[in-house]
């Protein structure tokens, strides 16, 4: 399996904003925990793996501007166990064709999804949901 990044299982520990691992355990944990942004990708995706550096690095400089008010989380869709996420939300993502695609979530709800990477685009989306 690529290499993921600094991603960490499960939920963010207190004082730290880190790239969790969704998978079919937690995703509806995840996507139901107030404001939750989500990246998929597969594994063999170059520009999701570029995404995930570039992102953990943003993550680690600027953990205290999210800091309990939003989950940063990463799945890879060609992963095994993801069944039940896929036939939830079977109906947006059968459109998904450029990864890597990122999607905010507040409250379960999808609020805004768009394909690429870049840290502009995401605080442009993600700062009107925390404010």
């Amino acid at each position: 399996m690529a290499e993921q990044g600094n991603i960490e299982p499960g939920k963010v520990e207190p004082g730290k904003t880190a790239l969790e691992k969704i998978d079919g355990s937690n995703w509806q944990d995840f996507v139901g925990s107030g404001v939750a942004y989500l990246m998929l990708s597969k594994t063999d995706c170059a520009a999701c793996n570029t995404w995930t550096s570039e992102l953990s690095g943003f993550l680690a400089q600027t953990a205290a501007r999210y800091e309990g008010k939003v989950r940063f989380g990463k799945m890879l869709l060609d992963q095994r166990g993801l069944t039940d996420f896929k036939r939830a939300h079977g109906e947006w993502l059968k459109d998904v064709h450029d990864l890597p695609f990122n999607v905010l979530w507040k409250g379960g709800a999808k609020a805004k999804t768009w394909p690429g990477n870049g840290v502009e685009r995401l605080t442009n989306r993600l700062d009107p949901l925390v404010a």
